[in-house]
């Protein structure tokens, strides 16, 4: 029987897995798991890949780290993710940096995707979902400590390093997280080598006071930084160093009408520093070049959750967010001759928003509850850019010095109802505005063919408005637990990408192709479903499904960027001791494409054959404190590509592939240890 105030985060029921290979749904529209419990395939390197097991989620894969995270072919500012309650907003202008790129999986306690527009608690927009990455705060009511660290060793020259110290007492605590992760390329199944190799690492301070158990003071410091090589474009990533600092006050349990109090800031800088000669060997004839993108985001938020009655909560606050994005690239002659460091950065974006939200839960009945909630946001951008660059070219902006204000309205209800102690149906009904974000006002072009005034697509974009129907049931009872969840959605003014768009050339005669974004009416569906189920005290099976299908409205065709049917099957033995699984992942042909069309991060690129990837793993515990869990990948070592993947680029020494493949055969070992 759910409890009237269901927490945002309920997955305990997954936090026991060895391996997670498909964590289920256990509450209405909740997905959650243990980020720090090995995973098949291959323990995560950064958040994309963490998601990547959940039913529904795809990864558009760009090399061997920092893809794009895709939840019912829906990526980017679609969906919405939180570090910790921050967020962080990537520098990269080709999204070589999502914000999943800035997450080390072992620093965080638990991970919670909250399917569709189905909350207003955590920002605006979050059309196909929100993510929460959360740390648990630890309160000491007498002297101690903990201790967590894992090691992890992979084919390819991968290795890991985690380590979580945290100690305190009644009065407070004091924490240090360290992560280290690196990887050379890796190879595909026919044995080529794909321009991948990544190195990443991060530090952690965290300082908390705790005057009783129910309150909370912390601050926090974070740095981190890496490198990577990327497969499918003319550029590497060597900097993406990110500094954090965030305050959080907690007060929860008061007894009375306020039951809680939440209030947060934070400050967030990514300096990213990209290039074409570092991480790879430069074509010759060909300058060296960097290009230094920055953003700064500054955000905070207030939230009170009222007791109005025995059978009501209501959650009232208020977030705000800014942030400012410059650039500077090597001057005349290439960074040998005029570095980068030599120059101004310019500012080219501003933005800013302010939202008010309120969450209703009211239990209806002792088996029935409604979940209703409405959210107000103002935001605002401007064009700061002077110039637009086309190629080798420079343009004046038509949209210099231009603001715009958007006011956004979000709000959902869904009705649940226990139909036993085992089942809970659902449905639901939600409707988000989304405002564009910076890679599709600030770099592309709009559709027109007058090169004055469609070299910017800022003040012709629309708001995005998506309006979504949500239906499911949850189930667990004994050996068997499973799920179902489907969903029926119509956007309004979808902000399509279309790359190799014909326009006028900006001199003379001819043509050129440039990357644009318009608006269309999109129409997608599909859904999940799950099962597992204990057949033994030591044997247990899993199999789900996950299928979207998407249609580009205005244009009369399939919309772009669309995975195919998926599906994983699992058999797990667990004896305490000793333990052992399979999973077997089974991926349909996509035949529906619109090629060049897609999202921010990618176009499709045509159809794509469907594979078969057979993994297996093992696990030993020495006891509740150590363990050691290892398995192969790909087992038989078929070559293959998700149809979402970006396409391979042409780099030396590298072979071309239609797609950035994924890994062949890959073999790993992971050893954790956990002390209090």
């Amino acid at each position: 029987m759910a409890t009237a105030f269901p927490l945002a985060a309920s997955a305990q029921d997954s936090l026991d897995a060895i391996v997670v290979t498909a964590p289920p749904m256990t509450a209405p529209l909740e997905v959650g798991f243990d980020p720090r419990a090995p995973q098949q395939p291959l323990p995560a390197n950064d958040g994309a890949s963490l998601l990547k097991t959940i039913p529904g989620m795809s990864v558009i894969r760009k090399g061997g780290t920092d893809g794009d995270p895709m939840f019912r072919g829906m990526a980017a500012s679609r969906l919405n993710i939180l570090l910790d309650g921050e967020q962080i907003l990537g520098g990269c202008g080709m999204r070589m940096d999502p914000p999943t790129a800035y997450v080390f999986p072992d620093a965080f306690d638990q991970v919670t995707l909250l399917k569709g527009p189905q909350t207003v608690l955590y920002g605006p927009g979050a059309s196909a979902g929100t993510v929460l990455f959360e740390r648990k705060p630890t309160y000491f009511a007498e002297p101690g400590w903990q201790v967590k660290g894992a090691l992890t060793g992979a084919s390819f020259g991968r290795h890991e390093e985690f380590l979580d110290v945290k100690g305190g007492n009644a009065l407070g605590y004091v924490q240090g997280i360290l992560t280290h992760a690196q990887s050379d390329d890796y190879k595909d199944g026919d044995g080529k080598t794909v321009h991948s190799k990544y190195k990443r690492h991060s530090a952690t301070a965290i300082l908390g006071w705790t005057p009783d158990k129910d309150t909370r003071l912390e601050f926090s410091a974070i740095r981190s930084d890496g490198e990577a090589a990327y497969a499918d474009r003319s550029m590497d990533g060597s900097k993406f160093d990110r500094t954090n600092y965030g305050l959080k006050f907690e007060k929860e349990n008061m007894g009375a009408l306020l039951d809680k109090v939440a209030a947060q800031v934070y400050y967030n800088y990514v300096d990213h520093v990209m290039d074409n000669y570092k991480l790879r060997q430069r074509p010759a004839g060909t300058l060296a070049m960097v290009s230094n993108p920055d953003r700064e985001t500054t955000g905070g938020r207030l939230a009170f959750t009222l007791l109005p009655g025995s059978q009501t909560q209501l959650v009232l606050g208020a977030d705000w967010q800014k942030n400012v994005h410059t650039l500077r690239r090597s001057g005349t002659g290439g960074e040998f001759v005029n570095s980068y460091k030599d120059q101004d950065r310019v500012e080219d974006a501003r933005f800013d928003q302010y939202g008010l939200f309120a969450e209703l839960t009211q239990q209806l009945t002792a088996a029935s509850r409604l979940v209703a909630g409405l959210r107000s946001d103002q935001w605002e951008a401007r064009d700061k850019r002077q110039t637009i660059s086309i190629g080798m070219a420079s343009r004046p902006n038509p949209s210099a010095g231009q603001k715009r204000d958007e006011s956004l309205t979000s709000g959902f209800a869904r009705y649940e109802h226990d139909l036993s102690a085992a089942s809970t149906a659902y449905v639901g009904l939600g409707h988000t505005e989304r405002a564009p974000d910076y890679w599709e006002l600030f770099n592309k072009e709009s559709a027109g063919q007058n090169n004055t005034t469609s070299l910017s697509a800022f003040d012709k974009i629309k708001p995005e408005k998506t309006t979504q129907l949500d239906v499911g049931l949850t189930w667990k009872s004994g050996p068997l637990q499973s799920f179902v969840s489907a969903f029926y959605s119509k956007v309004d003014d979808y902000i399509l990408v279309q790359s190799n768009y014909s326009k006028p050339a900006l001199m003379g005669m001819g043509t050129r192709t440039a990357t644009i974004v318009r608006n269309v009416d999109a129409t997608t569906w599909g859904g999940e479903a799950g099962i597992q189920y204990a057949f033994s005290p030591q044997w247990k099976g899993m199999a789900s499904l996950a299928y979207v299908r998407g249609e580009n409205d205005t244009d009369g065709h399939a919309l772009g960027q669309i995975p195919p049917l998926e599906g994983r099957f699992g058999l797990d033995w667990d004896n305490g001791k000793w333990s052992a699984g399979s999973l077997l992942r089974l991926v349909a042909r996509q035949s529906r494409y619109a090629v060049n069309e897609g999202n921010i991060v990618g176009q499709d690129l045509g159809k794509n054959a469907g594979f078969g990837i057979f993994s297996v793993n093992g696990g030993y515990r020495w006891s509740k404190a150590t363990r050691i869990t290892f398995g192969v990948d790909n087992l038989f070592d078929k070559t293959y590509a998700e149809s979402i993947s970006r396409g391979g680029a042409m780099i030396a020494g590298y072979d071309q592939t239609t797609r950035v493949n994924e890994p062949g055969r890959t073999v790993w070992l992971k050893a954790q240890i956990a002390l209090d």
